[in-house]
């Protein structure tokens, strides 16, 4: 036993150093891959102003819409029927303009389950809320028309 001897490892030995290196490779990838940041800016900011701006609307009856979310669930429970109101969801449409949505469950007098869901769509640069959904025209009161309508002339009128 004068010198050490090498000897060559078996061909399996070698596949599984092989797979086992490129398992933890892929592994650091994808950590890599879903920590960092990534290079496209962040709507967050945005995300928030445009739920700020549904929720602070004015509603038909009350100061905001969340007013009136809160208090459609508080009179429900005070009745002792049952009611879920989901959470607001903020979804990037174009542009400027934003996705609010909101799901209501509450069970009618009968003992059967409703679901609605509000949608409205914010405007970041016009500051202005539109209803998106049946439930949301519901409480969102309607904008003034900017122009009045104009009354069409009879036929047979003359204007003099």
């Amino acid at each position: 036993m004068a010198e050490h001897e090498t000897l060559p490892r078996p061909f399996g030995s070698r596949i599984t150093h092989a797979v086992v290196v490129v398992v933890v490779l892929l592994g650091a990838l994808y950590y890599v891959w879903t920590t960092l940041p990534s290079v496209v800016p962040s709507r967050e900011p945005q995300e928030a102003e445009a739920l700020a701006l549904v929720q602070n609307h004015p509603a038909i009856g009350y100061p905001t819409i969340a007013q009136a979310m809160d208090e459609h669930v508080r009179s429900m429970k005070d009745r002792g029927q049952g009611v879920r109101l989901g959470e607001w969801r903020v979804q990037h449409v174009e542009g400027d303009i934003f996705e609010i949505r909101i799901q209501l469950r509450d069970q009618g007098v009968r003992g059967q389950w409703f679901e609605r869901e509000f949608i409205w769509h914010a405007h970041l640069q016009l500051k202005k809320v539109n209803a998106a959904s049946l439930p949301a025209d519901g409480v969102t009161p309607k904008a003034p028309d900017p122009d009045p309508p104009t009354t069409p002339s009879l036929p047979g009128s003359s204007a003099r």
